[in-house]
C-alpha cells in the first residue's frame, strides 16, 4: 500500500509559478506510475500530468502543455508538479496518484492511491 501526503499549494498571482510535492510512503515507490490530478469547484476530476514509473516517460494535459512539469525522485519517494504561468483557470485543489505500472498515465482509474489534495488558487 501507498499513502500519499502533497504540498506546496497556496495562493498565487496570475503569471506566477508554484511547485506541488508529493511524497509517498513505503518500499515499492519505484513500481509506481505517478500522476497529479485537479478538481476545480463544480467541475469533475481532471487528469494533468503523469510521469512513468522509472520517470522516463510523461504525459500532460493539453491545458498544461509548456507550462507544467512533473518530475520523481525515487531515491527519495517524491513526484513534483512545477507550475509556471498560472492562470485562473489553473485554480482547483490538486492531488497526487499513484499507479501499478504499465497503465494509461492520463486514466484516473488505473490509479488506487490518492492524496488528500492541496488547494491551489490563482487569484490577483
Amino acid at each position: 500500500q501507498v499513502q500519499l501526503v502533497e504540498s506546496g499549494g497556496g495562493l498565487v498571482q496570475p503569471g506566477g509559478s508554484l511547485r506541488l510535492s508529493c511524497a509517498a510512503s513505503g518500499r515499492t515507490f519505484h513500481n509506481y506510475d505517478m500522476g497529479w490530478f485537479r478538481q476545480a469547484p463544480g467541475k469533475e476530476r481532471e487528469f494533468v500530468g503523469g510521469i512513468n514509473y522509472a520517470g522516463g516517460s510523461t504525459d500532460y494535459a493539453n491545458s498544461v502543455k509548456g507550462r507544467f512539469t512533473i518530475s520523481r525522485d525515487n531515491a527519495k519517494n517524491m513526484v513534483d508538479l512545477q507550475m509556471h504561468s498560472l492562470q485562473s483557470e489553473d485554480t482547483a485543489v490538486y492531488y497526487c496518484a499513484a499507479a501499478p505500472f504499465g497503465g494509461r498515465l492520463n486514466n484516473p482509474r488505473d490509479y488506487l492511491y490518492w492524496g488528500q489534495g492541496t488547494q491551489v488558487t490563482v487569484s490577483s
